[in-house]
């Protein structure tokens, strides 16, 4: 095989791989020929040549003593040798050591090159299609924008990125959004995954708490060049999210950077998250105080931290308690979303009570647990 370096790096160039990977996917299409011409059950291994640079296809036979059990397995003429007959080859080889061959597959006629062309065809691709899955892999986060090319019955949303075919889920769409073929969608890549009759899909969500937080990231100066910090993002995609931020600097204030001038930053992402309200409040590591300005816009009295079994106990006034819990009980449900604490409501001089099928009417005093709300009003973390 002369030049055969000359012909990865060729490949690498061509194919967009890396020099390694393209010389690992030769490695194998030249032991898998050599096993079609001579048999299965010869070993092979392939060797870089530092002085040439070229790859070397060797033969390997195990050396063992002429009684060994192995003899007498099926094949094992093509993997053993005896030591006499080693000693025959090389009086210094020993049982256990291996004997190698150097192969030439130029000398095997065109057999051998059609087999190794298809071979190479075969692992070159595989290698491009786990390249690209890798490369896929690690846009998992980031925001794209795709042009709908189509909608099945189930209602989820296709479109093409790049080279591969991206779908938004219907379960991961907001409520109350609709597209159609020729619009353009901004979503989060989720995950990526291959599908056996769709190749590489790349899965894609607008419901995620992280889209949220890129959107910020793209419209907010501040949290982009890191001087405001994203702490913890809860979001009941299309009605209402919390966002908790922080300033590496006394001279940055985290909420008025993200809301902008007369709440143009805000407003811009509210706006492509199909209206959504988004609360932005300060980040505090006590948790009392976190979770105050968690329950905004209600003013608290007094907070009750169990640190142990993650839950707090909140004292307000009572013409407060209505505020705390929001409509539908969504406030209190994003404050237990966002701080991680199963929050309990009681009023100034009275008992606490719990409700957990309350709605607006009946005001819920107990929010329900955080994992539980995550898993009901948000795709994925």
């Amino acid at each position: 095989m002369e030049k055969i370096s000359n012909i990865i790096q060729s490949i690498a160039h061509e194919k967009g791989l890396k020099l390694d990977d393209a010389k690992e996917a030769v490695k194998v299409a030249l032991i898998q020929t050599a096993k079609k011409i001579f048999g299965e059950n010869y070993e092979y291994s392939v060797e870089h040549d530092e002085d040439s640079g070229d790859l070397a296809l060797f033969q390997k036979v195990k050396i063992v003593d002429k009684d060994d059990e192995k003899l007498q397995e099926e094949g094992a003429d093509e993997k053993y040798m005896t030591i006499d007959e080693a000693k025959e080859v090389d009086s210094d080889l020993e049982v256990g050591d291996e004997l190698t061959y150097k192969v030439d597959l130029n000398d095997m006629g065109r057999t051998a090159v059609s087999i190794l062309f298809r071979e190479l065809e075969y692992h070159i691709q595989r290698q491009v299609a786990q390249s690209t899955y890798e490369s896929y892999q690690k846009k998992v986060g980031e925001i794209i924008n795709i042009v709908v090319t189509r909608l099945d019955e189930e209602e989820n949303t296709y479109g093409e990125y790049r080279e591969v075919q991206a779908i938004l889920p219907m379960k991961s769409r907001i409520k109350g959004e609709k597209f159609k073929v020729g619009d353009t969608l901004k979503a989060i890549i989720r995950r990526v995954y291959v599908d056996k009759k769709k190749g590489m899909v790349v899965e894609l969500s607008r419901t995620s708490p992280k889209f949220l937080e890129k959107l910020l990231e793209l419209q907010v100066p501040e949290i982009k060049d890191e001087y405001v910090i994203i702490h913890n993002c809860a979001r009941i995609p299309g009605e209402r999210a919390k966002i908790s931020l922080s300033s590496v600097s006394p001279n940055v204030d985290p909420v008025g950077s993200t809301v902008g001038t007369k709440g143009v930053r805000i407003n811009a992402v509210s706006n492509e998250l199909n209206g959504e309200n988004i609360d932005c409040i300060e980040y505090s590591e006590i948790p009392e105080k976190y979770l105050s300005r968690a329950l905004s816009p209600a003013i608290i009295s007094a907070v009750k931290i169990d640190e142990e079994d993650k839950k707090a106990v909140v004292t307000l006034p009572s013409d407060q308690k209505s505020k705390a819990i929001g409509k539908s009980g969504i406030n209190i449900r994003l404050a237990s979303m966002l701080t991680g604490y199963e929050i309990e409501l009681k009023e100034l001089g009275g008992t606490s009570t719990t409700n957990e099928n309350s709605d607006s009417d009946s005001e819920t005093e107990k929010s329900s647990n955080p994992d539980a709300l995550k898993a009901l009003f948000g795709d994925d973390s």
